[in-house]
C-alpha cells in the first residue's frame, strides 16, 4: 500500500512536471508565432508600400490626355501646345491635346469629372471654371469637390479690340458711340459664361451702354468673326488678338488689367480710359479628377510647372502676354474658391445668366 501510494505521488508529480513543460513550450510557441506573424505583417506592409512607391515612380507609363475646353487657335491652345511638347521630352510619354469645346467649357469639365482618377486625363481650365457655377442654373459636376487642383500655370489680361469697321478708335469713343446707338454694336465672346462674355457685361454695366452679345465656340472662331467684320468688338485674351493688332487688322483699344501690358505698352488700361476701377484678369490652370493619388498630383504639378518655366517655353509665351505662374495645388484650390465668390458678385450685378 505504501509502495502504491508512493508510486501514485511519483506519477502525479511527473504529470504536473510534464504539464508545466507543455505550458512553457506552448507559451514559447505562441510567443514565437506572434513574433513571426508580426514580422510577416510588417514585411507585407513594407512590400505593399514598395509596390505603391514603385507605381508612383512609374508614372507615367502611357500617354497623358490634356483636355482643352475650347477649339484650336484660342488662348488655352496657345498656352497648352508648347508646354505639352516640353512635357513629352521630360516625361518620355506623349501628351495628347484633346479639344472638347462648347457650353462655356462645361463639356470638357464634365468629361474630366467622369474620368478615371489616375492622372492620365487632365484638363486645362480658365477663369470661366469659377464663373460657371453662377452663370448656369445647374452643372453636371461640383466645381470644387469633383476635381483635384494641380497648378495655376499662367495669368493673362484681356484686350478690348474693335473691328476695323467699328466707328471708334479709343475706349471713350466706343462708349460715346454705344450710348448714342443702343444695341447697334455687337460683341463677340468665346462662349456663354466665358470670361470674354462676362468682362463685356461688366463693361456694359460700368459704362451704362447696350450692346448685343454674339457667342462663339472659342476665341479662335470669335477672332475670325472680328477679322471679317461680322461683329463690332471683343474682350479677348491678349495672346490671340495681339498678332492681329500688330498687323493692323484689329484695333487695340485697352487692356483690362490693373497695369499696361509689356507687349502693348502704348495701349492704356480700361481704368485709364474713363472707367475707374475696371479690372479683369484671366488665368489658366490644370485640374485632375478628384481621388487622383497625391503622389501623382505632385508629379503632375512638377511636370507642368517645370515645362512652363523652361526658358524657351517661357520666352515663347511671354511674347504673347502670358505671365507664367506655376503654383502649388493648394494655391490653385484657394484661388478657385476665391474666384467663385468674386464672380458670383459680378454675375449678379451684371444680370448675365445662361439657362
Amino acid at each position: 500500500m505504501i509502495k502504491h501510494t508512493a508510486a501514485k505521488h511519483h506519477w502525479q508529480a511527473s504529470l504536473a512536471w510534464h504539464q508545466e513543460q507543455y505550458k512553457i513550450q506552448g507559451d514559447i510557441m505562441k510567443t514565437t508565432f506572434n513574433q513571426l506573424r508580426h514580422r510577416m505583417l510588417r514585411a507585407g506592409v513594407l512590400a505593399f508600400g514598395l509596390v505603391l512607391s514603385a507605381g508612383a515612380q512609374a508614372f507615367p507609363d502611357k500617354p497623358i490626355t490634356l483636355l482643352i475646353p475650347y477649339p484650336p487657335g484660342g488662348s488655352a491652345d496657345m498656352l497648352a501646345r508648347p508646354i505639352a511638347a516640353q512635357m513629352q521630352k521630360t516625361m518620355k510619354q506623349p501628351v495628347v491635346l484633346e479639344y472638347r469645346p462648347g457650353a462655356g467649357g462645361t463639356i470638357a469639365t464634365a468629361q474630366l469629372a467622369r474620368s478615371k482618377p489616375d492622372g492620365y486625363t487632365v484638363l486645362m481650365v480658365l477663369a470661366a471654371h469659377a464663373i460657371n457655377p453662377s452663370m448656369y442654373k445647374s452643372l453636371p459636376y461640383d466645381t470644387e469637390k469633383d476635381f483635384a487642383p494641380v497648378s495655376v500655370l499662367a495669368t493673362l489680361p484681356m484686350l478690348v479690340t474693335a473691328a476695323k469697321q467699328t466707328p471708334a478708335n479709343t475706349t471713350q469713343e466706343l462708349i460715346d458711340y454705344a450710348r448714342a446707338n443702343p444695341d447697334k454694336l455687337t460683341f463677340a465672346s468665346a462662349g456663354n459664361g466665358n470670361t470674354s462674355h462676362l468682362a463685356a457685361e461688366l463693361f456694359k454695366s460700368a459704362t451704362n451702354t447696350k450692346m448685343i452679345h454674339v457667342p462663339y465656340k472659342g476665341s479662335g472662331p470669335a477672332v475670325v468673326a472680328m477679322l471679317s467684320g461680322e461683329v463690332s468688338l471683343m474682350f479677348d485674351s491678349i495672346s490671340t488678338s495681339l498678332p492681329h493688332v500688330k498687323a493692323g487688322k484689329l484695333k487695340g483699344l485697352a487692356v483690362t488689367g490693373t497695369k499696361r501690358s509689356a507687349v502693348l505698352p502704348d495701349v492704356p488700361t480700361v481704368a485709364e480710359s474713363g472707367v475707374p476701377g475696371f479690372s479683369v484678369n484671366g488665368w489658366y490652370g490644370i485640374l485632375a479628377p478628384a481621388g487622383t493619388p497625391q503622389e501623382v498630383v505632385t508629379q503632375l504639378n512638377k511636370a507642368f510647372n517645370d515645362a512652363a518655366q523652361t526658358p524657351a517655353v517661357k520666352q515663347q509665351l511671354t511674347q504673347y502676354g502670358y505671365e507664367i505662374e506655376g503654383s502649388t495645388p493648394q494655391h490653385f484650390a484657394d484661388l478657385i474658391t476665391t474666384e467663385i465668390k468674386k464672380w458670383k458678385t459680378a454675375v449678379d450685378q451684371s444680370g448675365a445668366r445662361v439657362e
